[in-house]
């Protein structure tokens, strides 16, 4: 009788043995859940704490293009005859507020516009100021407004600050291949600082 009463006894051991092995189990698989989210918490914290935002940020006010078609006039300043030229050209007009978001100053070094077409990427570097300045006074008729010229080789941005100004690429196409773009945005370039690639939000004027 002592023997069964032993077996028996030995046997609920053996279940309570197991059932704590379980709970044991389970709170090892819960703790391990809840260290890999504190890992995994730890690591977003880091890499969002770690990102910075852009240097600047800028906006494309208003864009004009002014297709031109222009043929020589079949003498040079001489006098002599020579033979006619033909050139076409898009002159595209880019009014930008470009805002520091940094605590120093930036220094434009220069501003690209890049107008995709279906053979690729074409890019013009802006004009300087003074030959922004001189368009008009060549072309005193152009259908665009004169504003006050942005020059990406003496521009400097102090922190915090925003500067707004035009300026103006060229590009040898016909107005044809210009309708035909599949894309237009800018590159500005910065002295020892990333570039910055802003797609205008605003319609081409065409003028």
């Amino acid at each position: 009788m002592s023997l069964l009463q032993q077996d028996s006894t030995t046997g609920l051991d053996d279940a309570a043995k197991g059932e704590e092995l379980t709970k044991g189990t389970s709170h090892v698989v819960l703790a391990a859940i809840a260290a890999t989210f504190v890992v995994a918490l730890a690591v977003a914290i880091y890499v969002i704490a770690g990102q910075k935002p852009p240097i600047a940020t800028a906006q494309i006010v208003s864009v004009w293009a002014h297709p031109q078609h222009t043929e020589t006039s079949g003498f040079d300043a001489a006098g002599a005859p020579m033979p006619k030229e033909e050139v076409d050209q898009v002159m595209v007009f880019t009014r930008v507020s470009i805002h520091n978001q940094t605590d120093h100053p930036l220094f434009l070094v220069n501003v690209l516009t890049n107008v995709t077409l279906a053979d690729g990427i074409h890019s013009s570097y802006a004009a300087n100021k003074s030959d922004y300045d001189r368009i008009f006074i060549a072309y005193p008729d152009i259908p665009v407004p004169h504003l006050a010229p942005l020059s990406p080789l003496d521009t400097t941005i102090g922190p915090g600050q925003t500067v707004e100004g035009s300026f103006v690429s060229s590009f040898k196409m016909t107005k044809q291949d210009w309708d035909a773009r599949k894309k237009l945005d800018y590159t500005f370039s910065f002295h020892y600082q990333p570039s910055l690639d802003v797609a205008p939000k605003v319609a081409v004027t065409e003028q």
